[in-house]
């Protein structure tokens, strides 16, 4: 039986939630993201708040989030380089570990890349960490591929990215 769920875009009195879900993020996959949990721990409340409002409205950065109930379970950021080449890009995908394997994620991502074409061309770009290798297959599955791009990870330069694209 498929689990009820509903997405949203993030409002602006969100940042609570948006901190809750980047701690919770930053917890459970640290090698996933390009943020540390100590950063994210020392951010004030008032950063997230920011954030919440900003990606409430803007154009240019968005956030959504998933929803079982009033639980937050999921999120995905999107937003649009405002230098040359204006590439659109997911990112910080996260969804509860229970809830994987079911249709939200992907919802997630569909919901981002929606808002993204709306606002810029059919291209949608998104950096994956090397060691997540389940990510990495979740988004060749939606028909990301491979560029040949390759970073540092932010948060730890040791370790690489990779630049996926769906065309």
């Amino acid at each position: 039986m498929p689990f009820p769920f509903v997405i949203r875009r993030t409002n602006a009195t969100d940042g609570a939630l948006l901190r809750d879900l980047r701690i919770a993020a930053l917890t459970e996959a640290p090698y996933a993201f390009g943020a540390k949990l100590s950063d994210v721990m020392a951010e004030p409340l008032d950063a997230f708040q920011t954030t919440a409002s900003r990606h409430a409205s803007s154009d240019i950065s968005t956030s959504f989030i998933a929803f079982a109930g009033d639980i937050a379970i999921g999120t995905v950021g999107a937003f649009v380089e405002q230098q040359a080449p204006y590439r659109a890009f997911i990112c910080a995908l996260w969804l509860h570990p229970e809830k994987r394997g079911s249709s939200i994620a992907s919802e997630l991502v569909g919901t981002a890349c929606s808002w993204l074409r709306q606002r810029s061309g059919p291209e949608v770009f998104a950096w994956i960490a090397d060691a997540n290798a389940r990510t990495l297959t979740f988004y060749r599955r939606l028909g990301f591929s491979a560029t040949s791009d390759r970073q540092p990870l932010p948060s730890n330069p040791d370790e690489y990215e990779i630049l996926l694209c769906l065309r």
